[in-house]
């Protein structure tokens, strides 16, 4: 059950609804978003109804929501949420009315080249930078990222271009230094099943950047969000970034169908990164057009200046003609499908 607070209610209100709750056994999970607040409750239903919450003052609707992922439903949320990301005057948006081009080093290696590959990526129209500090490599013996180094570096840059910063956080222990750094934080595919981490995540107060698990189904994907949105943040971006099949022509399968697919079940906004996906640059351009075209809300891609010296994922980074087709793409088709520039809504 979920209970939808008005726009003008108070701290006092919202203590009140939990205070009922909690008073019948209950747990309520209070989650504030831009423009209302939403409290999720866990326990018997048929007290929760007894309880008349309705009449309490502040409180807008009460829903019986069936989906497992209850804060993350549209069945609660029927109109699409924006996440805004960045701080004021610099806040670019990710959402239904617009399409949002997120780019960058796949992982921050200096300070000269990230700040290249960030000036590559706004050239290229990208409004938010992507760059890893710390990076969960399969292999531990491949390269780890910069850590705190690495986040130093990228606040720099973000000074020097204007962009706001999504990186990686991989240690529910690591949250608070990358929330003090970075202006949205990134579960990757090796976490999205880490619960501690998504539940800290969740309370740090940024908004979060949820890549699919890559053995996960779509439902399971939903839940993991509801653990970020369970511990007070619906600021959440779902990005899919590929699934394991058993095709091996590819690092990953894009599943171009679960975009509409969420968007049907979800509130929350959906991009794609067809980088990590394919693992192959040459088909980072035709997967990005794809996802354009089955109405993502953005697409995130690698850049590098110098992919062939690359510390991670070389062979999908982009420069170059590749990197000018890409930009002609995301320049004119979002307009076929409706959607504007997301550059043009920064506030």
């Amino acid at each position: 059950m979920v209970v939808v607070m008005s726009p003008d209610a108070t701290d006092e209100d919202i203590a009140r609804v939990v205070s009922r709750v909690e008073g019948v056994g209950g747990e309520a999970f209070v989650s504030k978003g831009v423009v209302r607040t939403i409290i999720g409750l866990v326990g018997d239903i048929e007290s929760f109804h007894h309880l008349n919450l309705r009449t309490l003052r502040g409180v807008a609707d009460v829903h019986r929501i069936s989906d497992p992922y209850k804060l993350v439903s549209r069945q609660h949320h029927a109109e699409r949420s924006t996440v805004w990301v960045g701080p004021e005057g610099r806040r670019v948006p990710i959402g239904p009315d617009s399409f949002t081009f997120l780019a960058g080093p796949c992982a921050v290696e200096s300070a000269e080249q990230t700040v290249e590959a960030a000036r590559m990526a706004q050239s290229a129209g990208a409004t938010i930078l992507r760059g890893g500090a710390f990076k969960p490599r399969t292999s531990p013996y491949a390269f780890q990222g910069l850590g705190v180094a690495g986040l130093e570096i990228l606040a720099g840059v973000r000074e020097a271009t204007g962009m706001p910063v999504v990186t990686e956080v991989v240690d529910a222990r690591d949250v608070p230094v990358v929330a003090e750094y970075a202006d949205m934080l990134q579960i990757g595919t090796r976490n999205a099943a880490n619960f501690g981490l998504l539940q800290a995540v969740g309370e740090a107060g940024k908004p979060v950047l949820l890549k699919r698990g890559m053995n996960a189904t779509i439902e399971e994907w939903l839940m993991a969000a509801e653990y970020v949105a369970q511990r007070g943040n619906l600021d959440i971006v779902l990005c899919e970034r590929g699934i394991r099949t058993f095709e091996p022509s590819t690092r990953n399968t894009l599943d171009i169908s679960a975009v509409p697919v969420v968007q049907a079940t979800s509130h929350l906004p959906i991009i794609i990164d067809p980088s990590h996906a394919a693992g192959r640059k040459d088909l980072v351009v035709p997967l990005a057009r794809a996802g354009i075209a089955v109405g993502a809300d953005g697409v995130i891609v690698d850049v590098h200046p110098k992919p062939e010296v690359a510390l991670c994922d070389g062979p999908q980074a982009l420069l170059g003609n590749d990197l000018r087709e890409l930009a002609q793409a995301v320049r004119k088709l979002p307009k076929v499908v409706g959607r504007v520039d997301a550059g043009t809504m920064i506030r």
